[in-house]
């Protein structure tokens, strides 16, 4: 089994600093006199098609593009991409709670043909529910992921009908007459979603493709592993595993926690004060473990060789970097995949720099392991890349 390698579109705006657009609201970060942001690359169409163009170039599978209040919309946003790359893929993030799932099954359908198959879905439940009330969504965090299993149901439903023989289906959230898609997408869409909560397990073993988590210590790791395999088992399915991580990868290991520790100078005791609190009110049990993971302290941050928490001192989400030596984040990264994971999921700031330092330095060190398969582009020379489902 080798790895598949993918990277992340900044679409709330990219820099140097580990400050997100959660801490710009408040006032965080000082602006310029035009008013924009200090140190900040805004997510335009032109900056993202350099990031999408490299990560292509680098042999990256897919990038991630992430979903919220904070963000560009992901659908418009990575079609427009599409226009400007050849192969790569993109994973698009979305919230059940705010699509109809035979309207998301259709979107899926046409962004295929568009792309010449290039989507992967995420499927992300929300855990805070302060945004998802700015969506309108009211339900609770455990009847969110019932809706998230019957959303589910209805989009693999839809795709599988035809106008002779149309889906039908009546759950408490979802109500379909008749479903079916006229052109089914071709290839159907990988599904990743990701969930460390009770109500989480059993969705994700039903419908899920790959089931993604965030980049805790191995052990944790290995221990979500078991857990999502065990269910998936007593549902007749199997299910691949993913792993979503940040990078400073260098030349040398000192290079790189120098990097790591200039992030961490950036940031004010203010700053890191106001997004913990934030931060602690989420009710996602995943944000809740990368919390766990430093206390909100900025000593004792390798909580595990070359897993950094300190990215989780003011970002949601992901809060841990693989920091090291282009080798040592390639022993990481061999590390889980001996665990069962298979897709590596990887951001770093600025994104495009990252994505040059790790696609020059650490994808060179995992296809000498054989954990990568070599292939040639059109019209270039050899790339060193994943090899794609």
């Amino acid at each position: 089994m080798t790895v598949s390698l993918h990277w992340f579109l900044p679409t709330g705006g990219d820099g140097r600093t580990l400050v997100d657009r959660h801490a710009f609201s408040a006032g965080a970060l000082e602006r310029t006199p035009g008013g924009a942001i200090a140190g900040v690359r805004a997510p335009s169409l032109d900056y993202l098609v350099q990031i999408a163009k490299a990560a292509e170039q680098l042999g990256f599978e897919a990038v991630l593009t992430p979903t919220g209040t904070w963000c560009e919309d992901a659908w418009l946003t990575t079609v427009a991409l599409a226009q400007h790359t050849e192969r790569l893929k993109f994973l698009v993030a979305f919230r059940p709670g705010v699509i109809s799932p035979v309207l998301a099954a259709q979107m899926a359908s046409t962004y295929q043909r568009l792309t010449n198959g290039r989507l992967l879905l995420n499927v992300v439940t929300g855990g805070d529910s302060t945004e998802q009330r700015r969506y309108g969504d009211h339900l609770d965090h455990d009847r969110r992921y019932a809706r998230t299993d019957e959303f589910l149901s209805v989009v693999r439903g839809v795709w599988g009908g035809t106008a002779r023989s149309p889906y039908d289906f009546s759950g408490e959230h979802y109500q379909v007459d008749a479903g079916f898609s006229a052109l089914p997408p071709d290839p159907l869409p990988q599904i990743f979603f990701g969930g460390s909560s009770a109500a989480a397990g059993p969705v994700a073993a039903r419908h899920t493709d790959v089931y993604l988590t965030w980049g805790e210590p191995p052990q944790q790791v290995k221990e979500k592993i078991d857990w999502i395999r065990s269910l998936a088992e007593r549902e007749g399915r199997t299910v691949r595993f993913g792993i979503r991580l940040h990078t400073i990868s260098r030349d040398s290991s000192r290079e790189a926690w120098a990097t790591a520790d200039r992030l961490l100078d950036d940031l004010s005791p203010e700053t890191v004060a106001a997004a913990q609190a934030a931060l602690g009110r989420s009710e996602s049990v995943g944000q809740q473990r990368m919390l766990a993971l430093h206390g909100g302290k900025r000593e004792g941050l390798e909580i595990s060789p070359n897993l950094w928490a300190g990215v989780g001192l003011v970002r949601g989400g992901a809060g841990t970097a693989l920091v090291g030596s282009h080798a040592e984040v390639a022993d990481r990264i061999e590390e889980y995949h001996a665990l069962g994971v298979e897709h590596f999921v990887l951001s770093g700031y600025p994104h495009l720099e990252e994505a040059y330092w790790f696609g020059e330095g650490v994808i060179p060190e995992l296809a000498a392991r054989g954990l990568l398969k070599s292939v040639a582009p059109q019209g270039g020379a050899p790339l060193l890349s994943a090899s794609g489902r």
